[in-house]
């Protein structure tokens, strides 16, 4: 099986359309075609039944994406270990955070880093999505989870308490909430993973029943900025609502942990190291 072809097979995989796989890929539709066409052609088999709806694998579709994740696995595991040979203070490195941790943490270290190491390019992904450093779609994470493979090495960056938030505009207007009043005549904003959770969502450690929400935000960044346009009372990790000078109505004794995450095979890798150090330094400060 010819890799690329092999690659563009499993993109289609997970996507289930040529405009999904094209896209995840960064080619276009008609590569995705060409390469299909080729793979079904070298394999003397169909791959996939074409509908309206998308792709759906066949029997030999099925056996064949079996054996392309391997070689996906083997292929990423060459990289790894040839990387972690590598004691260059240049090249490619690839981080994956939140935005809050890119714009507040991670931006300013490698601006830092880069007055030293100008060689490292470090290629940022802001994302509440979790990249897999297995397959090397980064090589660097920091996490808010805590993740249980083996592969991976873990440090955490900081443990912070967090807390009720509202900025001082809010808390002129409406008043400080009282606790075991489940937010009755106050303003919230709630992030919205916690919404489709499914369980009772509480800011805070109080229910948000009697709450209005005023509106509701998928990453933590568009929540501190809410707050701090003081659209309501929200929680937040206390150093980042003290870093928006944003008030604080009472303090929530649960931890919030942040993980800095590697991949066994490349953490000794130089330039790897150098952002690692980086990163620590910027939390620590």
């Amino acid at each position: 099986m010819n890799w690329d072809d092999t690659r563009v097979f499993l993109a289609l995989c997970r996507e289930r359309t040529l405009r999904g796989a094209a896209r995840s890929l960064g080619v276009d539709q008609a590569t995705v075609g060409r390469r299909l066409a080729s793979l079904e052609q070298a394999l003397h088999a169909t791959l996939f039944l074409r509908a309206a709806s998308g792709y759906t694998l066949t029997p030999a579709g099925e056996t064949a994406m079996r054996a392309a994740v391997e070689m996906e696995a083997a292929a990423a595991g060459l990289q790894r270990q040839v990387l972690g040979l590598d004691d260059r203070l240049g090249g490619v490195v690839r981080v994956t955070t939140t935005d809050s941790f890119a714009l507040d943490f991670i931006i300013p270290a490698v601006a830092r880093l880069r007055m030293d190491h100008p060689g490292i390019e470090v290629q940022l992904q802001a994302s509440t999505q979790m990249l897999n450093l297995s397959q090397r779609e980064a090589d660097i994470a920091v996490r808010t989870q805590k993740p249980d493979n083996p592969e991976l090495v873990v440090r955490r960056l900081a443990r912070w308490q967090s807390g009720l938030f509202a900025s001082r505009d809010y808390l002129q207007r409406f008043g400080e909430p009282a606790p075991g009043s489940r937010f009755a005549g106050h303003e919230l904003v709630v992030y919205q993973p916690y919404l489709d959770s499914g369980k009772e969502v509480m800011l805070a450690g109080e229910p948000i029943a009697r709450g209005r929400i005023a509106m509701t935000c998928t990453s933590g960044l568009m929540v501190r900025r809410a707050l701090a346009s003081g659209l309501g009372l929200g929680e937040l990790p206390v150093p980042l609502g003290e870093r928006d000078g944003l008030q604080q109505v009472w303090a929530h004794g649960k931890p919030y942990d942040i993980w800095l995450v590697t991949h066994q095979d490349v953490r000794r890798t130089a330039r790897v190291r150098a952002v690692i150090e980086a990163i620590v330094q910027a939390f620590a400060d």
